[in-house]
């Protein structure tokens, strides 16, 4: 992602981002192909403080003497193993789920970077685990897609609120109308407003 294109952009639209950049910087993400290791994670991640989740992702990575496993060796992973590092049972479960379908072929790594966005999403929704939330954070983050919205994430709709000083919470639909004028950027828009709903008030 061009991140001085998509921040000239935002800019211009509106002034407030160029303030954001200065104090923020950009986001550190660098693409990678271990798409198996960025889903699983995102899976460790789903509903927990970043601390609480990041405690369970190392015990996690523990059990595999500090590496991260490959999808035979999690699959061989007793269910009361990984529940023992702090998975819930359902998270122990989408794991194998995940895993499963990197190894019968569900999900072939070399073909996902050529799928759009859409098609990843129906293919990763497919999996029961991975949720939409999880799609837009390996979209992001992990491919480098640069037009993502990630309406279901708490932080980006507190942001937004803030931001925009709205009143409640917005909807997807009001995170779409806003959110329509930092397109085709909207993966770097969310970035800031996760910066801003941790700023302090």
């Amino acid at each position: 992602m061009d991140f001085s294109e998509a921040l000239a952009h935002l800019s211009q639209v509106d002034t407030r981002f160029a303030a954001l950049a200065a104090e923020h910087g950009t986001p550190e993400w660098q693409p990678h192909a271990n798409y198996l290791q960025a889903l699983s994670r995102a899976i460790i991640y789903q509903q927990l403080s970043g601390k609480a989740a990041g405690t369970i992702y190392n015990r996690f990575i523990g059990l595999y003497n500090g590496t991260f496993p490959t999808a035979t060796q999690l699959l061989e992973t007793e269910h009361s193993t990984l529940r023992s590092v702090g998975l819930s049972n359902s998270k122990a479960l989408y794991l194998k789920n995940l895993n499963t379908a990197f190894t019968n072929g569900s999900i072939e790594t070399a073909q996902l970077p050529m799928l759009s966005d859409a098609e990843i999403s129906k293919k990763l929704t497919a999996i029961k685990g991975i949720g939409q939330w999880t799609v837009d954070i390996f979209l992001m983050s992990t491919l480098g897609r640069p037009n993502i919205l990630a309406v279901g994430d708490l932080g980006i709709r507190k942001g937004m609120q803030r931001f925009y000083q709205l009143e409640t919470l917005p909807t997807p639909t009001v995170m779409q109308q806003h959110a329509s004028a930092w397109e085709p950027w909207r993966s770097l828009g969310c970035w800031y407003m996760w910066r801003v709903a941790h700023a302090p008030l």
